[in-house]
């Protein structure tokens, strides 16, 4: 299974709400034992197990809006499919705080989703979105994923990443296709 977490690189992102991926990645590496090294594809990644299951944790390296190349290789070099494919994302159309899996589906105006799509030639796969909500009405989408959380969001953020990562490892103890909502 590929867990993919998605951000931005760069220490300039990394308290962003666009990176929200990347920190509940790195929740579940501390969980799993498992430190991020430099991977082909762009991506730092790294393997554990859980529940019997062979478990790759990912975070691409190139800008969000090009994930689609390094999902699409470490698929191939690992030799898995769409359905053993499960994304980490923020969601701007969710609530702050909010986590939702879901199963197919369009990108919904994500663009890294949208660069996984097009890069993997499919949407057949699983996602776990947090919410981050819309922000200020003047304030752009852009601008607004690329903010950093205000203090009392952080503080709430430490529970929602717990969730997230408290929901993948439920995923995966699991993980059949026909048993995913």
């Amino acid at each position: 299974m590929l867990v993919i977490g998605l951000g931005n690189p760069g220490t300039e992102y990394a308290d962003t709400r666009h990176n929200v991926g990347f920190r509940v990645l790195d929740e579940l590496a501390v969980r799993l034992g498992v430190e991020f090294e430099e991977a082909g594809h762009c991506s730092l990644a790294g393997n554990g197990s859980l529940y019997g299951r062979r478990i790759l944790l990912a975070k691409p390296q190139d800008l969000m809006n090009r994930s689609g190349r390094a999902v699409r290789g470490l698929l191939k070099e690992y030799g898995l499919g769409m359905t053993d494919l499960l994304i980490v994302h923020d969601d701007i159309d969710i609530s702050f705080g909010t986590v939702r899996l879901k199963r197919n589906g369009g990108d919904g105006g994500h663009r890294g989703v949208r660069s996984i799509i097009g890069g993997i030639g499919g949407r057949e796969f699983a996602r776990i979105r947090i919410g981050i909500g819309r922000g200020m009405e003047e304030q752009s989408a852009a601008d607004h994923v690329l903010s950093s959380f205000t203090r009392r969001e952080e503080e709430e953020l430490k529970g929602v990443i717990a969730l997230a990562a408290d929901r993948i490892d439920e995923l995966i103890r699991v993980w059949d296709r026909d048993k995913l909502p």
